[in-house]
């Protein structure tokens, strides 16, 4: 019924790969602004960077919505409603 880990954890290694290229993103920014590139080039990264997030961030919670919450409401105890108002106050941080 419960599954062992976090609903991520099968899929780990794609998420540091990822979570990888985005550091690296983050790093190739600050050698923009170390070099004093255009303004524009530097916000047009940034904005690649918090895309990469966000992307890592629904996926994340989309892996929490099927293994957490899907097990909770397999199980016979009150952990449900702890996850579903984990999950609403996930989706509420994501959002602002």
């Amino acid at each position: 019924m419960h599954e062992p880990g976090h609903g991520y954890i099968s899929d780990k290694s794609k998420y540091q790969s990822r979570l990888r290229r985005i550091e690296g993103q983050v790093r190739g920014v600050q050698r923009m602004v170390e070099e004093e590139n255009y303004c524009i080039d530097v916000l047009t990264q940034i904005s690649a960077i918090r895309s990469s997030l966000q992307g890592v961030a629904l996926a994340l919670l989309d892996d929490h919505l099927n293994h957490c919450v899907r097990n909770a409401v397999d199980s016979d105890g009150n952990e449900l409603e702890e996850k579903l108002a984990e999950v609403s106050e996930a989706i509420s941080r994501l959002v602002r």
